[in-house]
């Protein structure tokens, strides 16, 4: 199923049997008990990056992905990152999921310009060490920031659902899973977020 021409995707990106990168499907799981509204297209992608860029490009005017995101922080951090345009050095792929060759690979493939892009990025815990380690389920601090990210996309959508180029707003108090510290979200100097 495509996202409606106009209209805003939420999509749940990473794998299920690789630990704390099950972050984005897990969100979208919990996002059943607690919907968004109905014109928002919100999907799990896991690892289909192609299914993704096709998706990308099928008219909708803003993304938003929620994707486990190793950015030096504590585990179970939450941060909202606006994705940069594709600049032609990342190469396309196929296969696989990070945000930035699936959007090199969705420039690729369509004419059209790409959606506006945010990506709401879990610090994960626990990942692999390498390609054949199977760890199901996520550690307890991204476990513990399933919720706090259904929130924050509570917040963020109808601003984007009113005007999809709407500035991000600040999503509260800093987004991390023990006592505050600097603002975890990008533009905010510490003590600019607000407290919820």
């Amino acid at each position: 199923m495509s996202a409606p021409a106009g209209r805003l995707l939420v999509a749940g990106v990473g794998n299920i049997f690789l630990g704390d990168d099950a972050f984005g499907p897990e969100v979208i799981r919990a996002l059943i008990r607690r919907p968004l509204p109905p014109e928002v297209h919100t999907r799990d992608f896991g690892i289909r990056g192609l299914d993704l860029a096709y998706t990308l490009l099928d008219g909708c005017a803003t993304a938003v992905l929620v994707d486990a995101a190793p950015r030096g922080l504590r585990p179970g951090t939450l941060t909202l990152i606006e994705a940069e345009p594709p600049d032609g050095t990342v190469v396309p792929e196929a296969h696989g999921m990070d945000p930035e060759k699936v959007l090199a690979l969705a420039a690729h493939l369509g004419d059209e310009p790409l959606p506006r892009v945010l990506v709401l990025a879990c610090e994960p815990g626990v990942l692999p060490s390498g390609d054949e380690d199977i760890l199901p389920g996520l550690s307890t601090p991204v476990r513990e920031a399933v919720d706090r990210a259904v929130d924050a996309l509570h917040t963020l959508v109808p601003v984007l659902l009113a005007d999809p180029a709407a500035p991000a707003p600040p999503l509260g108090r800093p987004m991390e899973s023990g006592p505050p510290h600097a603002a975890a979200l990008p533009g905010l100097a510490p003590g600019a977020a607000e407290d919820r």
